[in-house]
């Protein structure tokens, strides 16, 4: 039977496999925090399959710890290059501030979250009122992005738009659902992402003033790691 030692082994190869994926010269962030994670949970996941398929050999679960923290600990891997290459490319850091979405000086930002990355495009530098037409500078930036998605195929890609609270729901709904299909046009590199119009829902700030409902009316962003970490951006 496996002992508890060996599954210890197998987290401790982890933690070595994890601290191995460093690349210098990444943008800003290098917590490489969905690396650790990834890497831990593919350790343990490999660690139980090695042993189900070996029941009396003790190295199977070892072996199948290292192979599981070399796969988890690459996904996470993968998003954290991911998010800095988006944010060099878009001429930015990222940053997991929750209070920089309150800054009106910052038109892109582009956070990690565990299991996927945001990319968040203000609107103010996306469409002019009431369109959905993408403004030339928008277009070169969402091409930015589309062009580094081409080096990762495994990624899934949704994208939402947001609204204030002027103007009728129905509206708001309509306009915000075509406003993250235009964008998604732009991404359709390995495959057309998942879009949806969240109207005036999820509010980054109350729409009680004319700078608080410009916070309000964005684009977001996300690359996921797989279908099992993807959110609803409405609520």
């Amino acid at each position: 039977m496996i002992s508890k030692k060996s599954i210890i082994a197998s987290a401790l190869a982890t933690i070595i496999l994890a601290g191995c994926y460093n690349e210098p010269g990444l943008v800003e962030d290098t917590s490489y925090d969905r690396t650790k994670t990834g890497a831990l949970l593919g350790a343990v996941a490999g660690a139980l399959i090695g042993h189900n398929q070996g029941h009396h050999h003790t190295r199977n679960a070892v072996i199948g710890g290292l192979l599981g923290a070399a796969a988890g600990g690459a996904v996470g891997y993968s998003l954290d290059k991911q998010a800095n290459e988006v944010a060099n490319a878009l001429g930015t850091g990222v940053n997991n501030d929750p209070l920089a979405a309150l800054d009106p000086n910052k038109t892109i930002i582009v956070s990690k979250h565990p299991g996927y990355v945001k990319i968040m495009f203000r609107d103010k530098m996306m469409f002019a009122t009431n369109s959905a037409t993408l403004q030339p500078h928008a277009k070169t930036k969402v091409a930015k992005v589309a062009k580094l998605l081409q080096r990762y195929p495994q990624t899934i890609v949704a994208v939402a738009g947001f609204t204030d609270d002027t103007g009728s729901y129905e509206y708001n709904q309509q306009l915000s659902s075509k406003r993250a299909k235009s964008v998604a046009s732009q991404l359709a590199v390995n495959g057309y992402p998942a879009t949806k119009g969240c109207s005036e829902n999820a509010p980054i700030a109350p729409n009680d003033t004319p700078a608080h409902r410009a916070l309000n009316r964005r684009v977001e962003v996300y690359l996921f790691a797989n279908q099992d970490v993807m959110i609803d951006p409405c609520k």
